[in-house]
């Protein structure tokens, strides 16, 4: 999400940072000793005036200054922020935790003791077999975060069996302010143990490789990496991702472990084209992948050669997108080419894959949009979804099918294929909000399946006291859009009851209806917790994210707000009953509907909100900018872009009006939704909207776009977004943003 060209340039001298320096330090002192709303005032951040001139327009931007001339530093090293910006984000920090988290520390922390509790502390997944091994993950009871271990092969089930730790998280996580694992993939001969690790949560990746037998790390360290990469089939060497200067993975590189140096074996040159690189299920070849948001191009050759060549499928054509898997002598392809909106499966010889020798395996069928697939030596699976649901098909190589699916009102359906192609098995998981996931085995060949695990939750858990429902609302302009709605059976439906309404609705991604333990804290409290499926997903079909993007993008704010009426219609709420919460584009969601429709709203929770549409679309510097203008519009050299973009962006559409009180948080190293996305909304939402609020901003000074790290550190954060929900509909007594 970035991009911008600026014409003016803004130069503060001495006087202006010393001003900004004796204000912070004042506030800061202020908040260590007040710790309520009417002792401490909320920071005012300087307007500085910054003229931008593009597309033939002029606009004004008074809180530029707050973006770091260094930020691209600042993701590798957040010490070097400038000093003015880091005052006015500590003196935000300040206000937001004597005013919301002291006050509402005690609902905070049984939120957060209630949660933990229905988390398995010690979980672990179920092994995966490969060759001699069978490998897993786990946590250990109180832990933050995975332990990699594996046990023989034949003692797969066996957990009383001697299982040996080849990496543990926890060490390598101990006193380090973020930590985040990218890749763990163990070599093809089970001898070493490579990983990605991120410690500054702003996604760039150093990659390192162990010796399982000895525990002794090899010298060899990949730097500034995207977080990808697989083995070649001999285990001597890793084909990784590297980050260019402006963040993006924009080079693959073999590294010969022992050489000391990487070979560049694919450059990416369009800086809207991301770079990923796969492995095959048989392990015989290597895909290089380059995409943007709607269309794709792959190369591949084999996993063993010592000198690799990519040899390229199918040119990118704009729109086209496709995957593939190797089965046989050939390639099963996913694709929508030929107007195949939903997606087809093809074949094509691995010896001429060229569109030309393409040949239909599994139509396009209109309305059930094919979701995935994969293969194992004589099986094809993949997962569809028809009318918002899910289901598994399982077809042979002689072309007969058979379908895994339920028939609860919402769920969720999953495959998870392991490691191994020579296999007769594969797993699948189902969940629904109310039922805990259920995790089975699966005989390909006699449709047998045996319930493997289902997931504990240690604090207790009744299927039959909750309830879901799947409800299509009229939207405004006669379409219908999905809704899944979770609450206790106790719960009336009279118009009483409050609700979090959830919603996120950009790049095709759709909430699924699993199951989390999370939002049973506010169901069992009394909230309806309800999540929208507005276009801009693709809950309908690939059309239904169609029609949510570029110039259909408002669809995605005008379904959120059609819902939400429905169901104060409907009387499952009232109007100032409902806490709107969004994060990334979810965020940038819940500022546009605030800013539509904010008498609707008790409270407001963004998360890491992509809110300055317009700025960051015009900044190329931004990683994300150019591979992100198929989803927003180019407003640097489209002036229709530019107005449209405008027109909803929530920064740029603040103005006065009763906005509710707001939650906005974001993460200084987040390369994703920067830091000066909510920190700039803030400060406008009080320049603009001062009676109305109040708005807390919380910057996570030492995380990025997925916040906090540990497992348990994150749940804090949830727990005191739900404090904070709960206290915006009254559920706190005491408490009112009132006062």
């Amino acid at each position: 999400m970035k991009q911008f060209i600026p014409v003016a340039v803004t130069i503060f001298c001495v006087v202006v940072t010393t001003a900004f320096f004796s204000l912070y330090q004042e506030t800061q002192m202020q908040s260590d000793q007040d710790n309520n709303l009417t002792s401490l005032s909320p920071p005012t951040a300087l307007r500085v005036s910054h003229e931008i001139e593009q597309a033939g327009r002029v606009r004004n931007d008074p809180y530029q200054w707050l973006k770091d001339d260094n930020w691209q530093q600042l993701l590798k090293d957040p010490s070097g922020l400038q000093a003015d910006i880091r005052a006015y984000l500590e003196a935000e920090n300040a206000y937001t935790k004597a005013s919301l988290e002291q006050p509402l520390d005690a609902l905070t922390e049984g939120l957060f003791t209630e949660m933990r509790g229905r988390i398995n502390e010690d979980d672990s997944s179920l092994p995966n077999i490969d060759g001699p091994y069978a490998y897993l993950s786990k946590y250990r009871t109180g832990g933050e975060y995975l332990i990699f271990a594996r046990r023989a092969a034949e003692d797969i089930y066996n957990e009383n069996a001697e299982t040996e730790i080849i990496l543990d998280g926890d060490a390598l996580g101990k006193d380090k302010p973020y930590f985040s694992f990218g890749e763990v993939l163990h070599s093809p001969d089970h001898k070493l143990i490579a990983y990605s690790v991120d410690t500054q949560g702003s996604e760039y990746y150093d990659i390192y490789i162990k010796d399982i037998a000895t525990g002794e790390l090899l010298p060899d360290r990949l730097t500034d990496g995207y977080g990808e990469f697989v083995w070649g089939k001999n285990s001597d060497r890793i084909y990784w991702i590297e980050r260019n200067e402006e963040g993006r993975p924009a080079a693959i590189h073999m590294y010969v472990l022992g050489s000391g140096r990487s070979e560049e074996i694919y450059r990416e040159s369009d800086p809207g084209f991301f770079l990923g690189v796969d492995i095959s299920q048989s392990g015989d070849y290597i895909f290089l992948r380059a995409s943007d948001h709607t269309t794709s191009e792959y190369r591949f050759f084999r996993s063993d050669s010592e000198n690799p060549e990519p040899v390229l499928i199918a040119a990118r054509e704009a729109g086209v997108e496709y995957t593939l898997e190797h089965f046989g002598d050939q390639f099963v392809i996913m694709t929508n080419r030929d107007g195949a909106l939903d997606y087809k499966l093809v074949t094509a010889p691995v010896a001429a894959p060229e569109v030309a020798n393409w040949e239909d395996l599994v139509p396009h069928q209109r309305g059930t949009l094919i979701l995935s697939m994969a293969v194992v030596e004589d099986f094809i699976i993949r997962v569809q979804r028809t009318d918002g649901l899910p289901k598994i098909i399982i077809r042979t190589v002689e072309g007969t099918e058979q379908a895994i699916e339920f028939q609860e009102a919402a769920y969720d359906l999953d495959i998870s294929i392991g490691y191994e192609y020579k296999t007769s098995q594969i797993r699948f998981t189902y969940a629904s909000p109310t039922t805990p996931d259920q995790t089975f085995d699966y005989d390909l060949e006699t449709g047998a399946r045996q319930l493997r695990k289902t997931l504990e939750v240690p604090s207790g858990h009744t299927i039959d006291d909750y309830r879901v429902e799947r409800v299509m609302i009229p939207a405004r302009d006669g379409e219908t859009v999905p809704v899944t709605i979770f609450y206790h059976k106790t719960t009336a439906r009279d118009g009483s009851a409050p609700m979090l309404l959830y919603g996120y609705g950009s790049y095709g991604i759709t909430i699924t209806p699993d199951f989390r333990t999370t939002p049973i804290a506010l169901v069992n409290r009394g909230m309806i917790y309800a999540t929208v499926h507005p276009r801009g997903s693709m809950a309908k079909g690939y059309q239904w994210y169609l029609d949510g993007k570029l110039e259909n993008k408002t669809n995605t704010f005008n379904d959120y707000v059609d819902a939400a009426r429905f169901l104060i219609d409907s009387n499952y709420t009232s109007t100032g009953q409902i806490v709107g919460m969004g994060g990334s584009a979810g965020g940038m969601l819940m500022g546009a509907v605030v800013n539509q429709a904010p008498d609707l709203f008790a409270g407001i929770v963004a998360a890491v909100p992509f809110v300055d549409v317009l700025n960051t679309m015009s900044d190329t510097t931004l990683p994300l900018t150019p591979p992100e203008w198929p989803e927003w519009g180019n407003p640097i050299t489209s002036p229709e872009d530019y107005d449209y973009i405008l027109s909803y962006s929530p920064y740029d559409q603040v103005r006065e009006q009763s906005y509710p009180p707001m939650l906005i948080t974001g993460g200084l190293t987040d390369p994703r939704v920067t830091y000066w996305e909510p920190a700039k909304w803030t400060a406008q939402l009080r320049h603009e909207a001062p009676m109305a609020g109040p708005y807390f901003l919380k910057i996570n000074m030492g995380a990025g776009h997925g916040g906090a790290s540990g497992r348990f550190e994150g749940l804090r954060e949830t727990a005191l977004e739900y404090a904070f929900a709960l206290a915006a509909v009254g559920k706190q007594p005491g408490f009112n943003f009132d006062d």
